[in-house]
């Protein structure tokens, strides 16, 4: 295990954490809200840690990096950036470590979910650097390390490999430093377009931006306790709607659409995608029409609230657990479909479904012509057998997790509906669930020890899985 590769890459990592605190800083200084001292003493913390990692490997030495190095890394990226964005918290609104931690680990990891509880009486600076931790989280920080820092040839295509959202890495660009530039810039670009969206729509500056970056990263974080809902403007819910599900479509999909590639149009998984957001939309819309009075009303709301669960936003403009239990079961199993493979979205991802639903409908034919050979295919190529293995064990691992965390948190007398709902919703990115941790309640009021259960949880949903189970094998560390 090269260490010193690891531990110059980690610091290389807490610095350009610390330039992004600049932002924040300058919303602190600008409303002047008195949380200016805990980004200080962060960038500064983050410039010193920084410029000794700089130091540690000379330009002359060994900088490969391992595949065991790459899990390693990736696991401990994750940790360290919560660790250190945890610091503001804990300085300008004396947070105890607990809670600055889950905070800090719920926006990298996208999850959206707080222990805040009352929002709005947030310095706005804090709650910038709330939703910026969404953004960076989003497209990935260490998609972020190998597009902004190249020279490190450090095997920039293993760790994105070990961090990206899916069973396959789409490389657009014969280079992974170009890829991951390329993918930044079209994340970057379509977070113009919904700030500039937002604002046509009344929002202010700051809001555009919170709201924008918990969309594109599919979030969840609002500035508001009532989260989207406050802005009872259904131009806002449309368009944080479209953004939802572009932000859960595969990102290299958008790169090929924005260069007149419109043939991406026709991938399956995308297709699929559209497929069961609109039958969930219809089928939740038709189901609530009696709550709202007229079908374009419950559409509204129905399809907010169906996107934002499926692509793992947590976004709300209702409280859906006062809606009829058929529409809460369909927004509970979407809890565990997630958005395309190479998005923002978290939980088990389309891709995986539908290939496990070919292979079980191949299965179904042997049953019927057991000499016949049926091949699996996605837009037209041949899915080898080691890749449909490893979804299904990602699939078992996934469910397993699932309820082992469940049964840790019901351990702590948290009702039955409670302790499922906030696993998935942990595991699964998602942020809010139901019961005790439903869209107008929030996790305050859960011991440490679960919210360490559960901020662990959110490492391995937003890691995938594999990336941090593998690091407890024991041939992991036998060389």
């Amino acid at each position: 295990m090269n260490w010193r590769i690891i531990l110059k890459f980690l610091s290389i990592l807490i610095l350009i954490v610390s330039v992004f605190m600049i932002l924040p800083l300058s919303f602190s200084i600008y409303y002047s809200d008195n949380a200016y001292f805990g980004f200080i003493i962060s960038i500064i913390i983050g410039a010193i840690i920084g410029i000794l990692g700089l130091s540690l490997i000379k330009d002359n030495e060994n900088k490969i990096l391992s595949k065991k190095g790459g899990f390693l890394l990736v696991t401990l990226s994750w940790i360290v950036i919560a660790i250190f964005g945890s610091i503001p918290y804990m300085i300008s609104m004396h947070m105890s470590i607990t809670n600055s931690f889950f905070e800090t680990m719920s926006g990298f990891t996208t999850t959206g979910a707080s222990i805040l509880t009352d929002i709005e009486s947030v310095p706005k600076s804090i709650l910038f650097w709330r939703s910026l931790t969404h953004w960076l989280g989003g497209m990935g920080i260490i998609v972020l390390s190998v597009a902004v820092l190249p020279m490190l040839g450090i095997g920039g295509m293993q760790l994105i490999k070990a961090e990206a959202p899916g069973p396959t890495v789409e490389k657009i660009s014969p280079r992974i430093a170009e890829t991951a530039k390329y993918l930044w810039l079209v994340y970057f670009l379509l977070s113009a377009i919904e700030t500039i969206l937002l604002l046509f729509g009344g929002m202010n500056l700051f809001d555009a931006l919170t709201h924008t970056f918990g969309t594109m990263a599919t979030g969840g974080f609002s500035t508001k306790n009532t989260s989207v809902a406050y802005f009872h403007s259904a131009y806002i819910d449309f368009i944080i709607t479209v953004f939802m599900f572009i932000a859960g479509m595969n990102f290299s999909l958008h790169f090929k659409i924005l260069t007149g590639k419109f043939k991406a149009f026709k991938d399956e998984e995308l297709r699929f995608y559209a497929l069961l957001t609109t039958i969930a939309i219809l089928v939740v819309s038709l189901n609530i029409l009696n709550k709202y009075g007229n079908f374009f009303e419950a559409l509204r709301y129905g399809s907010f609230q169906v996107v934002s669960i499926m692509t793992t936003t947590g976004y709300a403009t209702a409280d859906y657990t006062r809606w009829p239990y058929f529409s809460q079961a369909i927004l509970f199993l979407l809890m565990f479909v997630g958005g395309c493979s190479g998005s923002t979205g978290g939980s088990i991802k389309v891709i995986r479904i539908l290939i496990l639903l070919k292979q079980s409908i191949n299965e179904l034919k042997y049953h019927i012509h057991s000499k016949g050979i049926f091949t699996l295919t996605m837009n037209g190529q041949l899915i080898r057998k080691n890749i449909v293995y490893l979804i299904s064990s990602f699939f078992f691992l996934y469910i397993t997790t699932f309820f082992i965390t469940a049964l840790l948190i019901s351990m702590f007398n948290i009702d039955l509906l409670t302790s499922l709902s906030a696993s998935a919703a942990a595991l699964g990115n998602i942020g809010p669930g139901f019961g005790l941790v439903g869209p107008s309640l929030n996790y305050n009021f859960l011991p440490a020890a679960v919210k360490w259960i559960l901020s662990f949880a959110m490492l391995i949903g937003r890691l995938e899985i594999y990336t941090v189970f593998v690091i407890f094998m024991k041939n992991f560390w036998v060389k």
